[in-house]
């Protein structure tokens, strides 16, 4: 910590190390990422100690919690059987965060569906086939994915907007 209430440079680049990891942690099976993405913020929080800080952590503990409910409410996710290859999850991912960039916040939800069809597309080489197996895995995985990425990546769009802001 350079002057008090400051983060310095190296440590927002840790923090949004761990942000990263956290968004393809959500990605990955067993991995908790939506758990490293709040731990981010707590980290940042608890060292930058501002206003804004302290109700960036406090929406995001909401949000994250919340989030868990939803998923909680959601059927299980059923990942054999459907085809789901990490070739997949890796464009589904690719295109939530283009998505997100390009279409703040409403842009990942079509992203995250859009790089499902596109894997499944080059995989099996047709339109129907590639729309069959994208709703095949979005009924067995991506909505519950699809939920989590979603609020990590409102998390982590609002700390870049309150680092930004500084």
């Amino acid at each position: 910590m350079g002057e008090a209430g400051r983060v310095g440079v190296w440590q927002l680049l840790m923090v949004a190390t761990v942000m990263l990891l956290g968004l393809f942690g959500v990605l990955a099976p067993g991995v908790p990422g939506t758990w490293l993405v709040w731990a981010a913020v707590l980290w940042w929080s608890l060292h930058e100690q501002t206003g804004l800080a302290w109700i960036l952590l406090v929406s995001s503990t909401a949000l994250l919690l919340l989030t868990q409910v939803v998923v909680w409410q959601l059927p299980p996710r059923r990942f054999r059987g459907v085809g789901l290859t990490r070739r997949t999850i890796g464009y589904a991912g690719a295109g939530a965060l283009l998505g997100f960039v390009l279409l703040p916040v409403v842009g990942a939800v079509p992203g995250f569906v859009g790089g499902i069809y596109l894997s499944e597309r080059l995989r099996l080489g047709g339109h129907g086939q590639a729309r069959t197996a994208t709703r095949a895995i979005m009924r067995a995985a991506g909505t519950s994915v699809l939920v989590e990425l979603f609020a990590c990546l409102l998390v982590v769009g609002a700390w870049a907007g309150a680092v930004i802001r500084g």
